[in-house]
């Protein structure tokens, strides 16, 4: 046997995952960057995006009054360091799914010497 061994670029490796099959063929992955938290200025930790599975089959517990669930993939979050890493990791698992883009937000600057500017547009009355 001389030459190369040549293995499938595409090759479906989600059969091997050990998730039983009606988990992952019914069912669409969403691949999103998160929003930053409401408890950070900065946007330190937010330079990811993520995978997660749609929701299904959620129960209230009787007893203690948590939300239960018989999904395995009820959890699952995995980080990725951009869009195309996600992607290709998701057609390699054979997963069906969808991009939400993110939505961004550029604020002006201000600053705080506006709020006392002498401007009939930016003034409030005191009376």
């Amino acid at each position: 046997m001389k030459g190369l061994i040549e293995v499938p670029v595409n090759e479906d490796v989600g059969l091997v995952s050990g998730t039983p099959e009606e988990h992952i063929k019914t069912r669409r992955v969403r691949i999103y960057c998160p929003a930053k938290s409401a408890m950070q200025c900065g946007t330190n930790n937010i330079h990811f995006w993520q995978i997660d599975f749609d929701t299904r089959e959620r129960w209230e517990n009787p007893l203690m009054g948590w939300t239960s669930s018989g999904d395995p993939m009820s959890n699952l979050k995995v980080e990725f360091a951009t869009e195309q890493e996600a992607i290709a990791h998701c057609e390699k698992m054979g997963w069906d799914y969808y991009v939400q883009q993110p939505n961004k937000n550029n604020p002006e600057p201000r600053s705080y010497g506006t709020n006392f500017s002498w401007n009939k547009r930016t003034r409030v009355s005191t009376k």
